[in-house]
């Protein structure tokens, strides 16, 4: 399987005056392509530095840490923005979106960046737009849109550059209980489409919906393991290419 991420006894030191903080004190994983994985932990675990690591938001103290085959680890602000803005999709909890733009033009965001002709922007933002149900709201501004409309925004963002990794940190955190089911399925689907998910959260219902989970705690792995729906969709597979 074709490795997407791949850390090595990553360390993340934080020096306030004379005190010391390891969040990370060595966190080696690999996560491969079209992988369902939930990051969790509790408070001070270490999984917020991780996920800004390995969404390029930050860098390690020392150890590596190799995206689609790149070694980001040492690289400096104005490559890793770069890094970002190809490589991962971001869903926040707080969706991020600027009120006074419509939901198209909050979509084609990433793709200004990438120096993308205004018509083809326009074609990709539709699509991801399509793709997460809201073809009818497209040039409808976020607060014209309900709370579950609103994160779809935030996912069909995610989605347009056809990253290597979708990152989403606690997103149904702002929903009410059945949106944030509709917005796990939309996940689960998204998933069956080939994309590789990445969720961080401290919700267990959250991350049952993942296929494996990583539980961090005083900066280290605490446990790895396949959950039940992981395994049938490892059999699933396997009894398709038998």
């Amino acid at each position: 399987m074709e490795e997407i991420i791949k850390t090595k006894d990553i360390v993340k030191l934080y020096v306030m005056g004379t005190e010391e903080l390891y969040a990370l004190k060595g966190v080696s994983m690999t996560i491969h392509k079209n992988e369902y994985v939930a990051i969790m932990g509790p408070s001070g675990s270490g999984k917020s530095t991780f996920m800004n690591i390995i969404g390029c938001l930050d860098t390690p103290t020392s150890g590596s840490y190799d995206l689609n085959g790149q070694n980001v680890s040492e690289m400096d602000d104005n490559e890793l923005a770069t890094v970002r803005n190809k490589e991962i999709g971001f869903v926040f909890q707080t969706f991020n979106l600027l009120p006074r733009s419509n939901a198209l033009h909050n979509v084609e965001l990433p793709l200004i960046y990438s120096g993308i002709s205004r018509s083809t922007r326009i074609e990709m933002a539709e699509q991801a737009l399509l793709n997460v149900g809201l073809q009818d709201r497209m040039t409808h501004k976020p607060n014209e849109l309900s709370g579950g409309q609103r994160q779809r925004v935030a996912i069909a963002r995610a989605l347009v550059n056809n990253p290597s990794i979708i990152l989403a940190d606690e997103p149904t955190g702002n929903l009410d209980s059945k949106t944030g089911d509709e917005i796990m399925e939309l996940f689960d689907n998204l998933h069956s489409l080939g994309n590789t998910i990445i969720l961080v959260t401290h919700e267990d219902f959250i991350a049952e919906h993942a296929h494996r989970v990583i539980k961090l705690r005083d900066g280290l792995i605490e446990t790895d393991k396949i959950t039940d729906k992981g395994l049938k969709y490892q059999q699933s597979k396997a009894a398709v290419t038998a």
